[in-house]
């Protein structure tokens, strides 16, 4: 009956609220009969001080029957039996003989206390008595006792406020029955939302976005929810971006192999010229369709996790060092110098290999989008437990639409270019990503239209302590 959150909120609620009332009840009642007692301590003083005047001397020195008489009218006119006290402790006069006399320790402690006392006694559990007494005159005390107030000796109270606390009661209940049930229902809503929304997604309907409302946990718990349905919607995208490119990608070089080949085959390429580039661009093509199958197993193996990356000390300025020295050849055939400003730059942990293939493509797109006679300069520098690298270029900029999507695989900016063995397949920044957030660094892309571009790769700096600061990747 209760496994619904929104039932088990709402009984929830009703104890709570239930618990309150009957605490709220109990604490009534005290203080109700904490009041009645005041009150009636109160009444016996103010009768008490009305008989201990100056007719008290005249009072205890009356005979037995006529101050068994005045006690019997005292007892009439404050509703309260009256007994007068020897100065031996000894009871001079009762108004009820007939009752049952006053404990002894009671007696004790009136005959010994000060001019005036009050307190209480019990004769049984159930029947507790309250006493004030003062001096008469002289040694002689009058006391006035009544039974304590309880909820049954109370009838204008439970008349006049009993009576109402309860009609009020009952009304408080029944509204916060209907506001528990309110919010039970506001807290469980957005819930149930969810696990509506959750069973869409599971079913593979991603156009699910939860209102952002209810208390403060349950609306964090639907933005979370909305962001991990906006991750997977651009997962789902991306992967479809990724057959997409994929087969494009593959469909663009077996076209020209199959299309040449077939020139071959069925004679059109005739002569010896035209066979031979024929199978240049056959060659070209299969290459690139190499590079392809190559960079996508490397992505497939880093995703996975199955790329075992050393960890050893290395050398970064020697590093660069190579990999400028073995880009330069190519540099100059394009008419582009390469410029290394880098400092002293410190040890680190790390794959050589790995790293020299990251900045290896760097500087080589560097190379490709500079204008000849201009340089493409590598600077370097070290803060705050990490060393940055910077390859500049002084090529024509990456459009802002692009530059927040280079690392994409597939994504390249010289879409209109002809195949062959020059262009890339839009995977070697996306790799070079890879590996660099699996040393624990960063990979970051500026550039300005008409000015260059500069890729920055940032790495950890080795410690003392450290055996690594290569993160194995997820």
């Amino acid at each position: 009956m209760f496994r619904s959150l929104r039932s088990r909120l709402f009984l929830t609620y009703l104890l709570v609220i239930g618990l309150v009332l009957v605490i709220i009840s109990i604490s009534l009642i005290f203080f109700i009969l904490r009041f009645s007692q005041q009150v009636e301590y109160g009444r016996l003083n103010f009768w008490l001080s009305n008989f201990t005047g100056s007719e008290a001397r005249a009072l205890i020195s009356l005979p037995e029957d006529k101050l068994q008489a005045n006690l019997e009218r005292i007892d009439n006119v404050s509703s309260a039996r009256s007994i007068v006290l020897g100065p031996g402790g000894d009871i001079v006069g009762d108004s009820r003989p007939d009752e049952k006399p006053l404990p002894s320790y009671v007696i004790r402690e009136m005959a010994t206390s000060g001019p005036t006392s009050r307190g209480s006694f019990r004769y049984a559990p159930s029947d507790q008595w309250l006493y004030v007494s003062s001096l008469l005159a002289g040694r002689y005390k009058l006391i006035l006792t009544t039974p304590k107030p309880t909820l049954s000796s109370m009838p204008v109270w439970g008349r006049d406020l009993l009576t109402p606390v309860m009609e009020a009661g009952v009304v408080s209940l029944l509204l916060s029955v209907i506001l528990a049930w309110g919010i039970a229902y506001w807290v469980a809503s957005p819930l149930g939302h969810m696990a509506k929304a959750a069973d869409g997604v599971s079913a593979g309907d991603y156009d699910q976005q939860l209102p952002l409302g209810g208390p403060d946990e349950v609306r964090s718990l639907a933005e979370t929810f909305n962001a991990m349905v906006r991750r997977v919607q651009d997962s789902q995208q991306a992967q479809r971006d990724f057959v997409a490119n994929v087969s494009h990608e593959l469909k663009t070089p077996l076209t020209s192999i199959q299309g040449f080949a077939q020139a071959i085959l069925d004679g059109t390429a005739h002569n010896a010229e035209e066979q031979h580039r024929a199978a240049q661009v056959i060659y070209d093509e299969s290459d690139r369709l190499r590079r392809l199958v190559e960079e996508l197993l490397d992505l497939a193996r880093i995703d996975a996790g199955q790329v075992s990356f050393e960890r050893q000390p290395l050398d970064l300025g020697a590093l660069l060092e190579g990999v400028v020295e073995r880009l330069s050849v190519r540099a100059v055939e394009e008419g582009v110098r390469i410029e290394s400003r880098l400092p002293e730059l410190p040890a680190l942990i790390g794959d050589g290999d790995r790293l020299a293939q990251v900045f290896t493509n760097l500087i080589d797109n560097a190379v490709k989008h500079t204008s000849e006679g201009a340089d493409v300069i590598l600077q370097g520098e070290v803060e705050g437990g990490w060393v940055s690298i910077h390859v500049d270029d002084s090529g024509p900029g990456i459009p802002p639409d692009d530059l927040s999507r280079i690392f994409e695989r597939f994504y390249q900016l010289d879409k209109a270019r002809a195949g062959g063995r020059e262009r890339g397949v839009g995977l070697g920044l996306a790799i070079s990503r890879e590996i660099v957030q699996a040393h624990g660094g960063r990979l970051v892309a500026q550039s300005v239209l008409g000015r260059g571009s500069r890729f920055t790769v940032q790495l950890p700096i080795i410690r003392p302590d450290d055996t690594t600061m290569v993160r194995k990747p997820s």
